[in-house]
């Protein structure tokens, strides 16, 4: 609320202080971000080709609260939000045509060939394993403590393993709680302030209407009843019918594009893409703007990684809630494979579409973004479709949707984390759940309104980026809490430590 009060009254000053924090946080310290990614990716790996896959979460006889199917669309329409709609256009658009200079160090030109290439595999590395292992690692860790070592449904039980009987003490478990919950706060209403830019950005492209505070305030008002009806009805009813609405919408978008939409090309630019990625992972994975440049690192590929870690804690809160059952590796399988590829192809359809048609000259989606926002080379896409007259409502609809499954889930659990002594079983509060959607869309509407920059979500954008630099040290931790389970300890409790220690001894007596 203190970012508010300031983005009220001096929202020069809002976007100055949170553009500091931002270069603290993803300049000085992008060396830590790129080694923790690859680390959690590594660790997340390793889980999923071990033994410890095979642990099934709540013990050997517990059975799936919901089917393969549900669960998938809750984790993939519960984590992504607004984002791979807004930028699968946008972002390849934007580094294919250079625009705030992301390929200035490359050593190919703008619009040629090898940078259609490089815009979408650099897409690729932003959009799938790496930042969906954060997710996975974080959600893997709650579920294992909660349902099998039985500790508190919370994100400090995963630090049990580093902290031991210190974790118990109320002053760690409310930094904890206090740390996840201010980040997740920050990253949701910057996550709705984008979106609402977005959403108002298309109503005015196909409908004349212009962006503006009250338009602004309909569709916070039409958001908001959305979610926090849905968050009221409960997991099993609300997020589930939410995300499964929004899961069939992604995959009819994928369809139509793919009848559409230049299927040789896609298919074509896709593989050599991949290739492409792959032969440039580990320079991407460690580059900490040396080589790649301030531009597409810390503005990019930096920016994406602060708000996955500070989504994280609280997102794997909600992934643990609807995994009980399933095997370690079923869980990667749901959260990390399968959200992973979907990012890759998702990226390959639509980003493919645009760099064809921004290449052979059918559309000019890098003037329309230089000319109008970061976000707004969406809806020239979209224009340029067959049926866009049904297509772009559609979209808006698909966008409003993807929003509220996101701030359904992170409310519910954010209401979760403020309850004492809640199981991942029960319901939070009715009043914790109003109480929290309420907070977060009018954080979110007064610093779109108000916030001033770029489609009036800066200051609130680079305090989101903030919030995931406080939650790093966090995440490090539970990185490392999870390397001592099912690495260093192979996933054994202490107390089978303990009797296999004995029984060596009685043998070796």
């Amino acid at each position: 609320m203190l970012a508010v009060i300031i983005g009220l009254v001096n929202n020069e000053l809002l976007v100055s202080v949170a553009r500091q924090l931002f270069y603290l946080s993803l300049s000085d310290f992008g060396w830590l971000y790129q080694l923790l990614a690859i680390s959690t990716l590594g660790v997340t790996a390793f889980i999923f080709f071990s033994k410890a896959g095979n642990i099934r979460l709540g013990g050997a006889n517990a059975k799936p609260t919901f089917s393969l199917a549900a669960t998938f669309a809750m984790a993939l329409t519960g984590g992504i939000a607004t984002g791979v709609v807004t930028y699968s256009v946008n972002e390849p658009i934007i580094y294919l045509g250079n625009v705030y200079g992301e390929i200035a160090n490359q050593s190919f030109e703008p619009n040629s060939g090898e940078a259609a290439i490089f815009a979408l595999a650099r897409s690729f590395h932003n959009w799938s394993f790496i930042p969906y292992a954060m997710y996975s690692i974080v959600g893997l860790m709650i579920g294992y403590m909660h349902f099998n070592r039985k500790e508190r449904f919370s994100i400090s039980s995963t630090l049990v393993p580093l902290l031991g009987s210190r974790e118990r003490n109320p002053i760690v478990r409310s930094v904890v709680d206090v740390i996840s919950i201010l980040a997740i706060a920050l990253g949701l209403a910057s996550s709705l302030g984008a979106g609402l830019a977005l959403i108002s950005s298309g109503i005015e492209a196909e409908y004349g209407i212009a962006s503006s505070p009250t338009t602004w305030l309909i569709l916070t008002l039409v958001i908001s009843a959305i979610f926090i009806t849905s968050a009221l009805s409960g997991l099993k009813r609300g997020i589930r019918f939410l995300s499964s609405v929004n899961a069939y919408i992604f995959y009819a978008f994928v369809a139509i594009l793919l009848i559409i939409g230049p299927v040789n090309y896609i298919l074509s630019l896709s593989v050599t893409s991949l290739g492409y990625w792959f032969d440039n992972f580990f320079l991407w994975s460690f580059d900490t703007k040396e080589a790649g440049g301030e531009a597409l690192v810390t503005w990019w590929t930096m920016y994406d990684w602060s708000i996955w870690i500070a989504y994280a804690p609280l997102m794997g809160l909600f992934l643990a809630r609807i995994s009980y059952g399933r095997t370690l590796r079923e869980f990667l399988v749901i959260n990390w494979i399968l959200p992973s590829v979907f990012g890759i192809v998702w990226f390959a359809i639509w980003g493919g579409s645009a760099i064809k048609w921004q290449m052979d000259g059918t559309l000019d989606l890098v003037s329309v973004v230089t000319e109008n926002g970061a976000v707004s080379g969406l809806w020239g896409f979209l224009q340029n479709l067959p049926m866009s007259a049904l297509l772009i409502p559609l979209a808006i609809f698909t966008l409003i949707i993807s929003f509220s499954t996101a701030a359904d889930s992170m409310s519910s659990t954010i209401a979760t984390i403020c309850t004492r002594n809640m199981t991942a079983e029960e319901e939070a509060p009715r009043k914790q759940k109003i109480l929290w959607g309420l907070s977060i869309a009018i954080i979110a509407y007064v610093m779109v309104a108000f916030g001033g920059g770029a489609q009036g979500v800066d200051g609130i954008k680079f305090l989101a980026a903030a919030g995931g630099f406080i939650v790093l040290f966090l995440f490090l931790l539970i990185v490392a809490s999870a390397v001592k389970v099912f690495i260093m300890d192979g996933a054994n409790t202490p107390q089978e430590r303990q009797a296999r220690v004995k029984q060596a001894e009685d043998i070796y007596e």
